[in-house]
């Protein structure tokens, strides 16, 4: 079941009643899938010897895990996988996630779904969109550096020549990549009408655009995601001018989108958006030294929880792979920490990380090195926002 997307992560972290299983395990895309399924067997046992210690009937432990037993002798899904699996499991809650990256092995069994392996797909505010633009089909895409889905555009006319024949129905519409050119060249692409002159053609197009820009303000009107142009290059000019989507980016993708892969949009658009997310990174990293040690920003897990709790974070930088393990009293604001998981315990970084994210704020997951802690070298730091 996939992509991921930020609403199944808001559907993870979402209060559930528990026990609630958390698996994650790396696999093979082909070769030795085997493998898949013994490992897999292998973290079930750790699964149920979990929700022994918790307290579980063996009955209960037995119809808990049923639909994930069920997938030990389903060879075409271990024939089918990627690099990494994630499964969740609670009374009410199945769902599994085939992931394009490797994933340590891991099982939790706590109160509430474990994200935290989850976050290198969509932290840091990594989404991006493209918006391909051509004369049969309108296309939105949403993407991350590892995978990209389309977007439904319910209520907005699904290409330019049926938008412009409503208005116009003796205008046919031509649109065309490029066109031969003397000595061997090409000339540019050309938008046009039959019966119209090219510069009333450009205005029913803008005018359409105009259109397409309202519907993308409602759809994107909370996000702050950057927004990818794939087109011609006559029309993506005459998009930017009716465009007042303030995330958009300057530089698009040419050529038809019609004769471009999905996946190949993706790649090209990543290479436009990685330099972006990368300076994003680095601006929040000097921010947080900027302002260590001011009472506006901390790496003490004490101050973090509760700010996060509150939505006082702004800024979260958590490392992957590593875990504090503790409790929170919500009500007095409380964190107890342990150095080995206790009964009732939870990852206290996986809980900030997910607080911090359903509160508005940017979580960047990283490797422990990438945490811009100069002074502990803790697994996080935080910004506040006040």
């Amino acid at each position: 079941m996939e992509p991921l997307t930020r609403d199944d992560l808001k559907i993870l972290m979402e209060k559930r009643q528990g026990p609630c299983i958390s698996l994650f395990m790396p696999t093979h895309r082909a070769g030795e899938t085997q493998q898949n399924a013994i490992r897999f067997k292998n973290l079930l046992r750790e699964a149920e010897k979990h929700l022994i210690e918790r307290g579980q009937d063996e009955r209960n432990i037995q119809q808990l895990l049923i639909p994930a037993q069920a997938l030990l002798n389903a060879n075409d899904f271990w024939q089918h996988q990627r690099d990494g699996l994630a499964l969740f499991r609670s009374p009410e809650f199945f769902q599994y996630y085939r992931l394009p990256f490797h994933l340590d092995e891991l099982v939790i069994v706590a109160d509430h779904f474990y994200i935290k392996p989850l976050l290198p797909m969509l932290s840091g505010d990594g989404r991006f969109y493209v918006l391909a633009l051509s004369q049969n089909e309108i296309r939105l895409l949403q993407g991350t550096r590892y995978s990209v889905h389309g977007v439904d555009l319910e209520g907005i006319p699904e290409n330019l020549a049926e938008a412009l024949h409503e208005e116009y129905p003796e205008v046919q519409i031509q649109f065309h990549t490029s066109t031969p050119g003397g000595r061997g060249t090409r000339r540019p692409a050309v938008f046009y009408g039959y019966s119209a002159g090219m510069s009333e053609s450009k205005d029913r197009v803008l005018r359409y655009f105009r259109e397409l820009d309202k519907g993308l303000h409602e759809l994107l009107k909370d996000e702050r995601a950057p927004l990818i142009l794939a087109g011609v290059e006559y029309i993506l000019p005459i998009y930017k001018e009716a465009n007042t989507y303030p995330h958009l980016m300057n530089e698009g993708i040419l050529g038809n989108p019609e004769l471009i892969s999905v996946e190949e949009l993706h790649k090209r658009a990543w290479t436009i958006v990685q330099p972006h997310f990368q300076q994003a990174q680095e601006e929040a990293a000097a921010k947080y030294r900027l302002l260590a040690g001011t009472g506006q920003a901390s790496n003490n897990i004490r101050e973090i929880l509760p700010a996060s709790y509150y939505g006082r974070v702004e800024t979260l930088f958590v490392a992957i792979g590593h875990q504090q393990w503790g409790t929170f009293d919500r009500i007095t604001n409380t964190v107890n920490l342990h150095v080995n998981p206790e009964p009732g315990d939870e990852d206290l970084l996986d809980l900030a990380a997910a607080q911090t994210l359903s509160h508005g704020g940017t979580v960047y997951a990283v490797d422990a090195e990438k945490v811009p802690d100069d002074q502990t070298h803790g697994p996080i730091v935080a910004v506040f926002r006040y």
